[in-house]
């Protein structure tokens, strides 16, 4: 799940969210905004079991999948667009 908040100027908080239960291990979203490199956005066990990280991003348009241990992809239909190469925010 993505949950988007504009921010004051021209930023946006985007929240990339997944539930408890898949995928087993770390999981972290990659893309385009960090140089696709795993571990630098790795999402955090909450209170309720989902995981969560959230990025402050500028206006524009965004690839991005998430990788889990064991170098499994997963994509999120949430996203504004997801094809082969994984999904697209535009913001």
């Amino acid at each position: 799940m993505i949950k988007r908040s504009k921010l004051f100027g021209s930023k946006t908080r985007v929240t990339f969210c997944l539930p408890a239960d898949a995928p087993v291990g770390t999981v972290s979203v990659v893309g385009c905004f960090n140089d696709w490199e795993p571990g630098r956005h790795e999402l955090v066990r909450r209170r309720d079991g989902s995981r969560t990280v959230t990025l402050r991003l500028e206006p524009g348009e965004y690839r991005f999948r998430y990788l889990a241990t064991g170098g499994v992809w997963l994509d999120d239909e949430q996203a504004d667009h997801v094809d082969r190469h994984g999904g697209r925010l535009v913001l």
